[in-house]
């Protein structure tokens, strides 16, 4: 399905694009990359007046916050370098984004972010960030279980695992939205908004 419309109400939401995600190696596209791309879209919805949502996830020094489930593959005793859970320069330093910080995959659950969108008007959200099949997967998902119009920015989210990304791109994002470049998605910015 290729692009039909961004609704008068659209919201960038960038996911987890900070300094520790970003500095992992990440396919089809190095986390440089997608952070420039997200950048540029993050620029043309500020010059819209459009509302751009940064999330990070982040967890207590000792934990506690984290999800507790049972996983074969457990991330317990990471220890975090200070400063990873920080949102990187490129997209930080304006003052009007919206911030939210998650302890889950999801940038809804345990937040205030469908708070922070339905009381702006949002009936949409175009989805950026690292890592694809997992934290803009689980938004996208409830995003959409949620009611919005979902857009995803296909080159501009990249994943540990290719097979991952490709996987939800090809199979998981067709179901649950819309997807497109970041070219084409700045290109049906500014033809709606003439």
């Amino acid at each position: 399905m290729s692009l039909t419309t961004l609704d008068a109400r659209t919201a960038l939401v960038a996911i987890d694009l900070q300094r520790g995600v970003v500095a992992m190696p990440t396919q089809p596209y190095p986390g440089p990359e997608v952070v420039a791309r997200t950048a540029e879209l993050a620029d043309a919805f500020r010059s819209h007046g459009l509302p751009v949502v940064l999330v990070r996830v982040s967890f207590a020094a000792d934990g506690a916050d984290a999800v507790p489930g049972r996983t074969e593959r457990q991330a317990r005793g990471l220890a975090f370098p200070e400063g990873w859970d920080l949102i990187v320069d490129e997209l930080s330093g304006h003052p009007g984004d919206i911030r939210v910080t998650k302890h889950n995959w999801s940038a809804f659950h345990g937040t205030d972010l469908d708070v922070q969108l339905r009381r702006r008007g949002i009936t949409q959200i175009v989805l950026t960030g690292i890592a694809t099949s997992i934290g803009v997967e689980s938004t996208a998902r409830d995003a959409y279980a949620h009611g919005y119009h979902v857009t995803l920015a296909t080159d501009a989210m990249a994943d540990a695992d290719g097979e991952a990304h490709a996987s939800s791109v090809g199979r998981i994002f067709p179901r649950l939205g819309e997807s497109g470049t970041t070219a084409e998605i700045l290109e049906l910015l500014a033809k709606t908004r003439d």
